[in-house]
């Protein structure tokens, strides 16, 4: 299929915060056919049920979340992020993790996708193994567990920028390749490629030293290497440019996190948002996965921001709308088909900052 415009649940506000169903309404009303469903999300309001969050409540809270987006017309395209899984020094909590995934598994059968995302963990060094054959045997067990269902569940693998053994998409494509079942897939972040090659937001400059032939160089690897049938899940996301450095003294500066995670979880961006300070390097990234590897499908805009948990009513149509806007500025600047109907209502640029 032509590429179609998604978007994380919790990036049109997070869950303590905004309601789902006010959310939903956005998404649909902003012509965003496709959504990530965040964990979070779902466990919130597995929450308000009696009881609280029991496996029971999450899976009533799965066939809720489902009617509501068929309501809407809106597809789940995976379950997402089930973290700190692979290469786990601690087996019994790895044992743990996989009843977990039996439960994972449920949920999105429940919810009607058949793709479960995992991110690299980033869990200290002395928690998490750097023996890539155990992270593959790890890997290989979930996917084993996937195929065994009917129809099969897909799994997609991401390199976080900030991972503590995998933090470039060359390791989490090697890894994909050991893993080699038809079920175990990659997922490609703009920002997460570009976090690490490209950012370094503790940096005066906000780029690493070679930022622009890292890229250049990354980017045609990727073109070269990567089987696009291996590619299960692309996620389209910049980031803000930081006025000073991230580091001790800056309000988002956190000991206890990478600069970069602190980054993360603060300014990331819709893709094309130059007026809020954007400046990675996601329009080549894109253009190397669009039209170099000719990728069709979901295009999900996966945000972490600041202004997510604001308290303002307002924050999922502002968010809705700002990634409607970088959706069509998307669609002209690669050139490619939307393969989405145009919404009725009319978008112009926002003016506001969150």
């Amino acid at each position: 299929m032509p590429c179609r415009a998604a978007i994380s649940s919790m990036s049109l506000g997070r869950a303590w915060v905004h309601s789902l169903n006010a959310k939903l309404d956005q998404c649909a009303a902003h012509g965003i056919k496709g959504i990530e469903f965040f964990y979070e999300d779902l466990e919130y309001l597995a929450r308000e049920f009696p009881g609280g969050a029991t496996a029971a409540n999450q899976l009533r809270a799965a066939m809720l979340i489902r009617q509501w987006c068929d309501v809407r017309g809106i597809t789940i395209i995976c379950l997402q992020p089930f973290m700190h899984y692979e290469g786990l020094r601690d087996r019994s909590e790895h044992a743990s993790r996989i009843e977990q995934m039996r439960l994972w598994i449920r949920l999105a059968k429940v919810l009607e996708t058949d793709l479960i995302a995992i991110p690299s963990s980033f869990l200290p060094a002395s928690q998490v193994s750097g023996d890539v054959d155990l992270m593959v045997d790890d890997l290989r067990e979930v996917a084993d567990m996937g195929a065994r269902e009917y129809p099969p569940m897909r799994f997609c693998y991401e390199a976080l920028g900030w991972g503590t053994r995998v933090d470039r998409w060359e390791q989490s494509w090697d890894i994909v390749q050991r893993v080699d079942r038809h079920n175990f897939g990659l997922c490609l972040d703009t920002f997460n490629i570009a976090a690490r090659i490209y950012a370094d937001p503790a940096a005066e400059s906000g780029k690493t030293p070679n930022a622009d032939a890292e890229v250049h160089a990354s980017i045609q690897r990727l073109v070269a290497d990567v089987d696009v049938r291996k590619l299960f899940m692309v996620q389209l996301v910049d980031a803000e440019r930081l006025a000073s450095p991230l580091r001790e003294g800056h309000e988002f500066y956190n000991a206890e996190q990478p600069a970069r995670m602190s980054w993360s979880r603060n300014c990331r961006l819709f893709y094309g948002e130059k007026n809020e300070g954007a400046y990675l390097p996601a329009k080549e990234i894109a253009e190397a996965i669009i039209h170099g590897l000719k990728y069709e499908g979901w295009v999900s805009a996966e945000l972490f921001n600041r202004c997510m948990a604001y308290e303002d009513p307002e924050t999922p149509a502002k968010l809705a709308q700002r990634a409607a806007v970088s959706w069509k500025k998307f669609v002209r600047d690669l050139g490619i088909e939307d393969g989405d109907a145009v919404p009725t209502h009319h978008f112009s640029e926002p003016h506001h900052r969150l």
